[in-house]
């Protein structure tokens, strides 16, 4: 009897908390949404900031839209490369390791939660550093270290979800430690590596924190990794910290425009997984 009653109780909890996260996001999603949409104007997506744009005048917000995707496939790009060797590592060459494994995890579980502002801040010491300005390349570096841990937990939970036989019956047949990374490993899990990516740049385009130090703003088009970069969390942040109520509006339309991306790249995702899904063993 008790045990049906903690059941039932605990099965309420969920509800509850499932119901109330989902009110919570609905609520986010309708004000920006009804904030955003009666401003969110083709001049908006079209155009650079014109003279007195964030005093309310014309132009629109294309610099920040086309510097948040060059940033973010960057730092994508940067993360990858670096969170697919240690994922397949962890997974191939250390996996009877288990100390040193579980060690690892737990130090990226750690940087997992460490606020972007601390990145941000990092970034802007390594500049200092590296003698490098304010410029697309700190955002990139800046943003590619903030989802690096991201990217290789989702990597390393979808790998070790590998069968060890089948890893077992590679090497039984001759298989090379490569051979069983881009073969079985990469094949296996690559929906999973698809879902990665597309959480790092989920996260990586809606992150002001880590680029407010580090890339910069410009009303123009960055024609190259030195030169300074607007993007789309910044033009919200500042917009929405102007007295008048024209920018403030305008900085729902672009806060709807994040939303629509995110979305627009969880859908790819989705269908991107499912297509390679066929390559699976099962």
């Amino acid at each position: 009897m008790w045990k049906k009653l903690e059941a039932r109780i605990f099965y309420y909890f969920m509800v509850m908390s499932v119901a109330s996260l989902a009110l919570i996001l609905a609520l986010i999603i309708f004000s920006i949404v009804y904030r955003g949409l009666p401003h969110l104007t083709w001049e908006l997506v079209s155009q650079t900031p014109q003279g007195g744009f964030y005093i309310g005048r014309g132009g629109g917000l294309l610099n920040a839209i086309i510097g948040s995707l060059y940033l973010t496939a960057g730092a994508v790009v940067l993360s990858l490369i670096l969170s697919l060797p240690v994922a397949l590592s962890l997974n191939i060459h250390f996996r009877n390791n288990k100390k040193f494994v579980n060690g690892v995890r737990f130090v990226l579980d750690i940087l997992w939660g460490i606020p972007a502002i601390v990145y941000g801040a990092f970034g802007f010491i390594l500049m200092i550093f590296l003698g490098i300005q304010a410029s697309l390349l700190a955002g990139i570096i800046a943003v590619g270290l903030f989802i690096l841990p991201i990217m290789i937990r989702s990597m390393d939970e979808v790998m070790k979800n590998v069968p060890l036989t089948m890893l077992e019956s590679a090497y039984s047949l001759g298989s090379t430690n490569a051979d069983v990374s881009f073969k079985v490993m990469i094949r296996q899990t690559f929906p999973g590596i698809v879902t990665a990516v597309m959480l790092g740049f989920g996260r990586g385009v809606g992150d002001v924190a880590a680029v407010m130090f580090t890339a910069g703003f410009s009303d123009n088009i960055p024609t190259s990794l030195m030169q300074q970069t607007a993007t789309l969390p910044l033009a919200v942040f500042f917009q929405l910290g102007s007295p008048i109520e024209v920018v403030q509006n305008r900085a729902y339309a672009s806060a709807l425009l994040l939303i629509i991306i995110i979305l627009l790249v969880s859908v790819l995702s989705r269908i991107i997984g499912n297509h390679f899904k066929k390559n699976i063993i099962k």
